[in-house]
């Protein structure tokens, strides 16, 4: 029985992971300070757009606001003196589109509530930790043996989740997180579905997987409780970074980020990969695996979030793989995740982007030919390679693991199917929108030909053919008439004794 609260009616579930861009189209001076007109878009579409209006002040605040990150953001200096000037003004236009491009164009600062308040804040002005505070007074209300010892301010990237450090108070020095999130886009499953999910979920035992201890959900929500781990994240241990600390803090911009030895690479890579099997083989799928997602928990890794998938919330990656059509699949997104953590287990970074071409020396060949099958562009065409096959690779087939025993996740049949379905589901979305992305790219790509310097000059070469042709077809008009003239006994025009009488003209066949 769920206690979480129902969703107000015709409740419109946005994919936060759709990447916001900003132009500012023009400015306006009122009385002692200037306006900027920004135009919004949420993913290709323009018709998806809408205006902001905004003052150097925001712009400021916003910086002030971001400043945890680390980053040192181009936002244009204060002026005091002669900031009506109309040159100053079209100056700092400019400046002021830099920053916001440096924004929105940076993956993690894009998505931070921050931001999209800033761009979007019809959508985005919801008080997100006020509603997971409600709901999980409601839960302690029903379930009085846990209490909140403090919540995780900004632990993750997820707008719509929030997280709790909390205790069971029958065994006061355990730790425990508490975790609040909105369902998603992608939700499919029907409430009974979800629930018996869920259920699974909880009920699972395996080395790999994180264990969910409690998890209720509604028709807009869900609560999960799980173990806290004190050591934090893979992405905590690769950023040398404490776990509690706000993501922007940790991740944006770390100090001492370091990549792992390749006896770690090995062994945490071939856990997760095992991981990664025993929910394909059992019909679950996944779609979140990246370095917070992995728990290190006494030399074995476990994958987090398992139930990401069935909540319908967007992948971390999605607006990478949105514009790869080979990745179509759950099975694709999670190979493709796969080789951006491996990717950030041998760097200590993730990638700057996809495909990767030059990969920085690493003493580690084996794990340069993993990542150049799952990240070159050529596997970006031609599609990911399996998790068996992966785990068949001179840099895994080898590791020695403690559970050597075979592992399986049963499931029921009537969940079986309707998970297949769901799968089915968030497929056709992800295609449809692949499929979107690339006429836009192919339309944007013909336009800036269209408009290079190259093509222009190519039209007026064509141009100019085009008017000696005519004027050339012009003139032979002309000589024809009058030719013609003369033959009805019209008067010639008068000709040179000397020069020779011209031969009669015959009409030319058109060019």
């Amino acid at each position: 029985m769920s206690y979480l609260e129902k969703p107000a009616p015709g409740r419109l579930l946005l994919d936060d992971t759709v990447p916001l861009s900003a132009v500012i189209e023009a400015s306006q001076n009122l009385q002692s300070h200037t306006e900027y007109i920004v135009r919004v878009q949420r993913g290709v579409s323009a018709e998806n757009s809408w205006q902001v209006i905004r003052r150097y002040s925001d712009f400021d605040v916003l910086n002030s606001n971001l400043m945890v990150c680390g980053i040192s953001l181009p936002l244009p200096p204060k002026k005091l003196i002669g900031n009506m000037d109309r040159e100053f003004i079209a100056e700092r236009q400019r400046g002021l589109q830099a920053f916001l491009d440096c924004i929105t164009q940076h993956p993690m600062l894009s998505c931070s509530l921050t931001v999209k308040k800033f761009l979007d804040p019809n959508n985005y002005s919801a008080n997100y930790t006020e509603i997971a505070l409600q709901q999980v007074s409601m839960f302690f209300r029903s379930d009085p043996k846990w209490e909140v010892l403090e919540p995780l301010k900004d632990n993750g990237w997820r707008i719509r989740k929030k997280y709790f450090l909390i205790k069971n108070k029958e065994q006061p020095k355990e730790r425990y997180l508490l975790s609040w999130v909105d369902l998603g886009p992608d939700k499919v499953l029907s409430d009974k579905d979800l629930q018996s999910a869920m259920k699974l979920l909880t009920s699972l035992s395996v080395p790999y997987l994180c264990p969910l201890l409690f998890c209720s959900t509604s028709e807009s929500s869900a609560l999960l409780i799980r173990p806290f781990s004190e050591r934090g994240s893979l992405r905590d241990h690769i950023c040398k970074a404490k776990p509690r600390e706000s993501y922007l803090k940790k991740y944006c911009n770390p100090k001492k980020s370091q990549g792992l030895e390749l006896q770690h690479i090995k062994l945490y890579g071939r856990q997760i990969l095992e991981g990664l099997k025993l929910l394909h083989d059992g019909g679950l799928f996944f779609g979140h695996l990246h370095a917070s997602n992995v728990i290190v928990d006494d030399g074995v890794c476990r994958l987090m979030d398992v139930e990401n998938g069935m909540l319908g919330v967007p992948s971390a990656l999605r607006p990478a793989f949105i514009q790869l059509r080979k990745i179509n699949t759950t099975e694709s997104i999670d190979v493709f995740c796969f080789g951006h953590l491996l990717y950030e287990m041998t760097y200590g970074r993730p990638p700057d982007s996809v495909p990767v071409e030059q990969y920085p020396d690493v003493p580690y060949t084996a794990v340069v030919s993993v990542l150049q099958s799952i990240l070159s562009a050529e596997a970006c065409k031609s599609g990911m390679p399996t998790v068996s096959a992966l785990m068949q690779t001179p840099l895994f087939s080898d590791v020695q693991l403690q559970h050597s025993e075979k592992l399986q996740i049963k499931v029921p049949s009537r969940l079986k199917e309707a998970l297949k379905t769901a799968k089915e589901s968030l497929e056709r979305r992800l295609q449809e929108e692949q499929r979107v992305c690339h006429q836009h790219r192919r339309l944007t790509r013909a336009k800036s030909h269209h408009g290079s310097e190259e093509e222009k000059k190519r039209r007026k070469i064509l141009a100019r053919k085009k008017s000696r042709q005519s004027a050339f077809e012009n003139e032979e008009d002309v000589s024809v008439r009058n030719n013609n003239n003369s033959g009805s006994g019209a008067s010639s025009p008068p000709t040179c004794p000397s020069s020779p009488t011209p031969p009669p003209t015959t009409e030319h066949a058109p060019f």
